[in-house]
This record gives C-alpha cells, structure tokens and sequence, in this order.
C-alpha cells in the first residue's frame, strides 16, 4: 500500500501480493477487465482492495481457460460464472474430440509407417463430418445393393447389414478403425466383392423360400463344421462325404462353394472386425474354421 493514506496499491504491489507478474496485471488493465481506481500524480495505476478480490476472479477464470472476453462479460455482469462455464465445456467438448482424432490419426501413421500422401488421406479421413461420413456411407450400400434388395426385400436383415456409425465422441481406437473403414468401402475392388457376396445371398431366396432359410443354413454349417473339428475329422476323411450330404442334399456344390468362399473372404471379415471396432463393440465370433472345415471338405469333393 502507498504510504499516503489513500489504501491504494500500484501494480508492483499488486504483482507481489498475488503472484502475478506486473506485465501480467498491466495487461489485464489494458484489456479492460481490472480497470485502475485511480492515478497517482505521476500518471501511475492504482487500485484499491477491492481490486485484490477482482484480480483473483480474472486469475481463476483465466486459468480454467476462459478468455479475456468471457471474463470481460463477468466481470460487468453481463453474464453468470456458470453460463459462461457451461459455453466453455461446450467448447471444450469440442477441442476434445478434435485432440482424439489428430491422437488416432498420429498413432495410425507411427503403427503403419505411413507415408506423407498416405498421413493426409487418413487425416482427411477421419476429419469428415456425421454428413460427409453418411455419404460415403450411403454411395457404398446404393452400389452394392441396388437391383438386389428388390429381389429380396429383406436382403438387408437376413445379412444384418449396416455400415457403423462413427459416434459424436469417439475412443482413438474408433477412428482408427473408421479411417480403415472407410478407405475400404470407398475401394472399386471391395465393392465388387460384397456385391458379388450380397448377389449369393440374395438368390438363396427364391419366391417359396421363407424369410430366415439363408441364417438357418449358415446356423447349420457353423454347427456341422464344429462338430467335425471337436471329433478330430478331417476333410478328406470319407465320413466327410456323408456329412455333406447331410448338410447340402441335392444342392449345387459348386454354386454352395463359391458362396461360402466369397462370404468368407478375408477382407469382408476384416469389414465385420472393423464394423464392429467402430460400434464399440467387443471381438464377434467369426467361425471361421467351421466354415474353413466345410469349404475344405467341399473343395475336395465339388464335382461328386
């Protein structure tokens, strides 16, 4: 305090008070948000007590991010501590998902040595809005169902069909399996071969075949394969041939190999993994050495 019995501070005294630096305080002057009581003779700010409360106010609010224009309108009240809070943890919301992403694309680029071209597709990727995302999304299952789901109307559901969502706030892990997500959707390739897959799938179903006899089937094969793998049989054992018969009658085995061999391609069971990854769901069972024993057993005896 000056000894001149006003009960004013300068900024020096201020400064050694709080803590704060006489530049830091001497900003905030000039910004507005802690306005001098008054000036001495020299022309130097001072404050009074009061001051003191309001210096802390600004430190607080500052430090808890706050910029100097949410103080400013504090300050003057303009508006409450918890309005402007409730702003600023929207905004930081915000600021969060935005950190996951650059983390998910980052840790991408270090796991795959990804170079320069690849590092600005997956950035790009991964920055799409919900919009843009449903898109891509929506490009992909108008190629690859159109014409089919007509045949088959329920096409979508005996597959169980949908593309994941990425959520509003993802983990690191989601994004990262988003951007392999979308690269493979996108691809000309993989287009075709889950077309190809939804075309099987779709003529399993003619006009007298109910709703639910392609899931049943598969239900079966997963059951059939299985049981063979837990009795030790192999494929080119000659009970195999008996166990087929079982499973697919008069069937076209050739036709009933060619399915299986493209439902169960390994990119269409990495689209499953990823799908699932983005969805937040845990590890789906793939069966694949059930199908792996059948498609094994079929290739050996396709032309019996």
């Amino acid at each position: 305090m000056i000894d001149d019995g006003t009960g004013l501070f300068t900024i020096g005294e201020l400064a050694r008070a709080t803590g704060l630096t006489v530049r830091t305080i001497r900003y905030w002057s000039d910004e507005g948000v802690l306005t001098p009581t008054s000036r001495s003779t020299g022309g130097y700010r001072l404050y009074d007590a009061e001051s003191f409360a309001r210096l802390e106010l600004i430190r607080t609010l500052r430090e808890l991010g706050l910029g100097l224009g949410h103080v400013r309108e504090v300050l003057a009240g303009e508006r409450t501590v918890a309005e402007v809070a409730t702003a600023h943890v929207a905004a930081l919301d915000v600021q969060i998902r935005a950190l996951k992403v650059t983390r998910a694309v980052l840790s991408t680029v270090a796991r795959r040595g990804s170079s320069a071209e690849e590092t600005t597709l997956m950035n790009r990727l991964a920055r799409l809005s919900a919009a843009e995302r449903r898109r891509i999304v929506e490009d992909f299952t108008t190629e690859i169902f159109e014409g089919l789901d007509t045949a088959d109307p329920d096409i979508r559901t005996r597959l169980r069909f949908a593309v994941a969502e990425l959520p509003d706030d993802p983990t690191p892990e989601q994004v990262d399996a988003w951007v392999e997500l979308a690269e493979m959707i996108q691809d000309p390739e993989f287009r075709a071969l889950m077309r190809k897959m939804v075309a099987f799938k779709a003529a399993d179903r003619g006009p007298d075949v109910p709703a639910g006899t392609s899931l049943w089937f598969m239900s079966r094969l997963v059951q059939t394969g299985g049981e063979a793998l837990r009795r030790g049989l192999a494929p080119e054992d000659p009970e195999a041939e008996r166990i087929l018969r079982e499973l697919l009658g008069d069937a076209d085995r050739a036709a009933v190999l060619e399915r299986l061999t493209a439902a169960t391609n390994a990119r269409v069971a990495r689209y499953r993994e990823l799908s699932a990854a983005v969805s937040g769901l845990g590890p789906q069972a793939a069966y694949e050495q059930e199908f792996a024993w059948v498609v094994a057993a079929l290739e050996l005896r396709v032309d019996r």
